[in-house]
């Protein structure tokens, strides 16, 4: 599966803007905050509804408008398929997939499956659960659109039920409906946990193998999932809990307090681990990422790096750089240096600045920005659909 092309209009920085991809390594190059990221959070909004920042929609469209839109392209199995994106400040977004409207996100899923992967995801070992949560749901609600309904539901009850912990503090006889809230949270929430026990087990002989190849056979790595509460035992913890929620005004028991624990042997690398063995296993968790995606769709995601290179030593980037050579990866970095040093193939490069992306010839792209930081000159992409031309 690949994405042939992308078009933005009032997007973040972007009035307009058409792009056409590379089946094979697409590259954003420029300084900071030019807009190379937004490129990488618009294909992601597109496979998935969501922003990886977990920006709201009205946060998304350009600050001078009050509607944005995003249509892409994608191939799979020779088959292309259109999906058009209109996203509002004021109101839910409309998606429609080829020309069809959608009524529900999950009705997306498995049309086009993304892994993306920032400076951030390096510290997912390092930082605390809920970033460990983000990371496992993120992925299982592009695999499962099951997990992502039965998700949905538990966090909208979460918020419902602690609205109502909060209102019985004026109104205690609301407490008779409480019971009500429990048997909702208790049924989904199991089928949350269920579903992240076997993620934990289809990820981990995949991330051990990884990691070992990665610390070059020294380490053994493995993820373990650590419940907030038991499926079993989830019903009477949360009846023996209620007066404390009651106090606190807040749900205490559930998955929505999960996380997650990553051993080297017997050592919990979340608070032991050096900043070298966090970093190495963030890397493996995500490459393991990839491996389980194309084990469950039977299919090659499409990679989205945004400038992680920047934050791995040469070792890393090399290994990185070796994995994903039959997979579409579309990268942002503030040079090229990493590419040319690792002698990686640049199928096709594009330098943004100020929201204008230029596309670049890749061998002078290469030669000129290491010889003299300069970029070449040539067409502007905005507001048409850039087709590559060969160079003479």
């Amino acid at each position: 599966m690949i994405i042939k092309s992308i078009e933005l209009s009032d997007y973040r920085n972007y009035d307009t803007l058409s792009l056409k991809f590379d089946r094979g390594t697409n590259i954003f190059y420029g300084d900071n905050a030019q807009g190379k990221t937004n490129i990488l959070e618009a294909i992601y909004v597109s496979a998935t509804t969501k922003s990886h920042k977990g920006s709201k929609d009205r946060e998304i469209v350009n600050f001078h408008k009050e509607e944005a839109h995003i249509r892409t392209y994608v191939e799979k199995d020779g088959v292309e398929t259109r999906v058009d994106m209109h996203l509002r400040k004021s109101k839910s977004k409309g998606i429609a997939i080829d020309g069809q409207k959608i009524k529900k996100a999950a009705d997306l899923l498995g049309l086009c499956n993304v892994v993306f992967f920032s400076p951030e995801d390096l510290g997912i070992i390092k930082n605390g659960p809920a970033e460990r949560r983000r990371f496992v749901d993120m992925e299982l609600c592009q695999l499962d659109s099951f997990y992502l309904y039965n998700l949905n539901h538990y966090n909208k009850i979460v918020n419902q039920r602690n609205k109502l912990l909060k209102d019985m503090f004026l109104n205690p006889d609301l407490k008779e409906t409480l019971g009500i809230w429990d048997m909702q949270l208790v049924s989904f929430g199991s089928k949350v946990i269920e579903r992240r026990k076997l993620f934990v087990e289809q990820l981990g002989g995949i991330l051990k193998d990884i990691h070992r190849k990665l610390s070059g056979g020294k380490e053994e790595l493995t993820v373990r999932y650590e419940p907030d509460v038991e499926i079993t035992d989830f019903e009477r913890k949360l009846q023996e809990g209620q007066e404390r929620d009651i106090r606190a005004k807040m749900t205490s028991v559930g998955p929505h307090r999960d996380d997650f624990s990553f051993l080297i042997g017997d050592v919990d690398i979340r608070r032991y681990g050096s900043q070298g063995q966090q970093r190495t296993a963030a890397l493996s968790l995500k490459l393991a990422e990839i491996e389980l995606v194309k084990k469950i769709t039977k299919d090659t995601p499409v990679l989205l790096l945004d400038d992680v290179l920047s934050e791995l030593d040469s070792n890393r980037q090399n290994y990185l750089l070796n994995s994903i050579g039959d997979i579409q990866t579309i990268i942002t970095c503030t040079g090229l240096e990493e590419f040319v040093n690792n002698r990686f193939e640049l199928n096709r490069v594009f330098q943004v600045q100020d929201g204008k992306v230029e596309w670049k010839n890749t061998s002078q792209a290469a030669a000129w920005h290491v010889e003299t930081q300069m970029p070449p000159a040539t067409g502007m992409l905005t507001g048409q659909l850039l087709e590559e031309k060969e160079s003479e």
